[in-house]
């Protein structure tokens, strides 16, 4: 049985009909064409397919379609202002934070998400003081504040400086 659905992705509205199985990587990838969430593990393991869901980091691999009808998403091809980049996406480039580039829409949006996190004062486990005002994005927190996003080429060395450009 399918169910209709809108998804409002990067500031447009789609309307859809899925079958209760679609995950939200599934119908942004093969129904809507959108290509910048990858689909790496297909398990919610590496972070390739990371989108924000209604503001919040999600890895949509593993969020089903149908439950998150009219939900606001944003990949990384949302990031961007017309054709100015978003300060992660040049900070990126500038620092030369990939190598295959898979994982790069994932890493941008998580870190994109991470940010608004830290800023609303979200404590993460390396958190030196959780009470705190203001967290500090050092690189021990913006290393575990991404660990959920892996780069099979290993690029840290240089996405761990591009984040932290832009966060300090």
């Amino acid at each position: 049985m399918d169910y209709a659905i809108t998804l409002r992705v990067d500031g447009a509205v789609h309307r859809l009909s899925v079958d209760a199985r679609t995950t939200l990587l599934d119908a942004l990838r093969e129904r809507l064409g959108i290509a910048s969430p990858k689909k790496g593990c297909d398990h919610g393991q590496c972070g390739a397919c990371t989108i924000l869901l209604d503001g919040r980091r999600a890895v949509s691999c593993l969020a089903l379609a149908v439950a998150h009808d009219d939900a606001e998403i944003v990949t990384a091809d949302g990031l961007a202002d017309g054709s100015e980049l978003h300060p992660l996406q040049r900070a990126f480039i500038g620092h030369d934070a990939f190598q295959c580039g898979y994982c790069t829409p994932g890493q941008i949006v998580s870190a994109v998400g991470m940010l608004q996190e830290a800023a609303a004062g979200w404590p993460s486990i390396v958190t030196r003081d959780v009470n705190a005002d203001r967290v500090v994005l050092d690189d021990d927190e913006i290393r575990e504040r991404m660990s959920g996003n892996l780069c099979r080429c290993a690029a840290y060395a240089n996405i761990v400086p591009a984040i932290a450009e832009v966060a300090r």
